[in-house]
């Protein structure tokens, strides 16, 4: 575990090195702000609901820009082989590159609590259903940094990584617009594999297994998925 940690404060250290982070970190949150109090304002609603749905439509946008360099900087700058002949195992590698951008994302989500806050200060909100929307948001996100390390871990072109990241993450995102012209189980299929569905529960305070169980296990594929690309060595 402490290789997994050093791995990831190194990568955490890399990024912030790079104004990319700090860009994206000023422009996700001034957006999110933003939008915050137009909400607020225009619904007058005690409720983050169509805050969670709105950032959840920002994060498919912005994560494919943060998670397209993990690998493919790498593999670009050929530093990739040494990584990979380093003390560490493949897995060690998958999970000290997530780990780094989780903690990124978890600071980002961090600093939006203060829409609690600012709610709570002026009204009387259901505590359970904003901590489950946040609890929700935060899971979709770690769902698409899994989904563009492994995209990443496709390609030495990070531009390339990033559309990749893009054509998985919005075909997720919109899959339940095509049930009009599907039905039965083809129908429902759409319904539960689109990520908008599961984040809708979060929001009005439904926990689910099936929703936690839907992230968790989109993770886990997509971080062994990355092990197995980074074994078989499939940029090349």
């Amino acid at each position: 575990m402490n290789k997994i940690f050093a791995l990831a404060k190194k990568e955490l250290h890399s990024y912030f090195s790079s104004p990319i982070a700090y860009i994206i970190l000023i422009v996700m949150l001034s957006l999110f702000n933003v939008f915050f109090f137009m909400i607020i304002d225009q619904n007058r609603e005690v409720s983050l609901r169509d805050v969670f749905q709105l950032m959840e439509f920002m994060l498919v946008f912005f994560i494919p820009l943060l998670t397209m360099r993990l690998f493919s900087e790498e593999k670009s700058n050929g530093t990739m082989e040494f990584l990979l002949t380093a003390p560490l195992t493949h897995s060690m590698i998958v999970l000290g590159k997530y780990l780094s951008l989780l903690v990124f994302y978890s600071l980002l989500i961090g600093l939006t609590g203060i829409y609690y806050l600012i709610v709570e200060y002026f009204a009387e909100p259901d505590p359970f259903s904003m901590l489950s929307g946040y609890l929700g948001i935060w899971l979709e996100g770690a769902f698409f940094i899994a989904v563009g390390l492994l995209a990443s871990s496709w390609t030495s072109n990070q531009i390339i990584a990033a559309i990749v990241s893009y054509l998985i993450l919005f075909s997720l995102y919109f899959s339940s617009s095509f049930t009009q012209y599907t039905d039965g189980s083809a129908k429902q299929f759409l319904i539960q594999m689109s990520t908008h569905t599961h984040l809708e529960n979060f929001g009005i305070g439904i926990i689910t297994p099936s929703d936690v169980v839907y992230y968790v296990a989109g993770i886990v594929l997509c971080l062994v998925l990355t092990r197995l690309s980074i074994d078989n060595r499939l940029w090349h």
